[in-house]
């Protein structure tokens, strides 16, 4: 048997990508965290799966789990939201698997940074404006962060800033990064991207506390902070001008 790990994605049912949809028909057990994987993925498991909300479960109930689909011989589809590189747990869980030698396998997921760009209708990445993007969050209860890893730090750089798991810290994200970007700096928060009730609120440094507490926010957002999000008056990159020779276009 193999315990594959699927990244699934944001939310909507159908940011999933094909392997990992294909995974979930296959495998006669599935294990999802119900507070943040739609539970619309469950549609995808075949008849008579056995379906474990692991939600509510310590780490150590969940490899009970594992232990038993090994002992079955059954594969096992572990459902984790967006993509698996990132704050997903699942490191943990391979320590645990590979001490009794249970195979696994990793599927990648549409990360919620993506989706979360895509309902702003937004690039990123803008010539001469942004080239970098860093995905951080703030310290909280389940996990502090490293000493050199401060919003401060990644802050000086610049660069766009999509900040995870850290609604609860706006006033801290606005107090830390107003004096490196300005109070002008436009700021994006998604909630619940790809979600049926997904929403978005934007605004600056100095806005974007007020606007918040208008409109509370509980949990399931991103916020984004940095020029790229507002940015209109950029170069065009080179990469289609006319007089750019590159490998594949051939031009004389």
């Amino acid at each position: 048997m193999t315990v594959h790990f699927i990244g699934a994605g944001p939310g909507a049912a159908d940011l999933i990508t094909v392997r990992g949809r294909d995974l979930i028909g296959k495998c006669p057990v599935c294990l999802y965290a119900g507070s943040i994987v739609s539970p619309e993925l469950l549609q995808y498991c075949p008849a008579g799966a056995r379906i474990v909300d692991t939600a509510p479960m310590s780490l150590d109930e969940i490899e009970a789990e594992y232990l038993k689909a090994a002992a079955d011989g059954n594969d096992v589809a572990r459902l984790h939201s967006g993509d698996l590189s990132v704050w997903s747990a699942v490191a943990e869980q391979i320590r645990r698997l590979e001490k009794h030698g249970i195979p696994y396998a990793l599927t990648p997921g549409v990360p919620a940074f993506a989706a979360a760009a895509s309902a702003l209708g937004r690039e990123l990445t803008i010539p001469t404006v942004a080239q970098s993007l860093v995905l951080t969050r703030v310290s909280g209860r389940a996990s502090p962060m490293p000493n050199n890893e401060t919003l401060a730090k990644f802050g000086a750089t610049g660069a766009t800033l999509a900040i995870h798991l850290a609604i609860h810290a706006l006033s801290q994200v606005v107090e830390e990064l107003t004096p490196l970007y300005g109070a002008d700096c436009p700021v994006a928060i998604v909630v619940k991207a790809s979600w049926p009730d997904e929403r978005i609120i934007r605004g600056t440094l100095a806005t974007i506390e007020a606007k918040v507490a208008a409109e509370p926010i509980e949990r399931t957002a991103l916020i984004f902070v940095g020029a790229s999000l507002a940015a209109s008056e950029f170069r065009e990159s080179s990469l289609y001008d006319p007089a750019y020779q590159r490998r594949f276009r051939g031009r004389e």
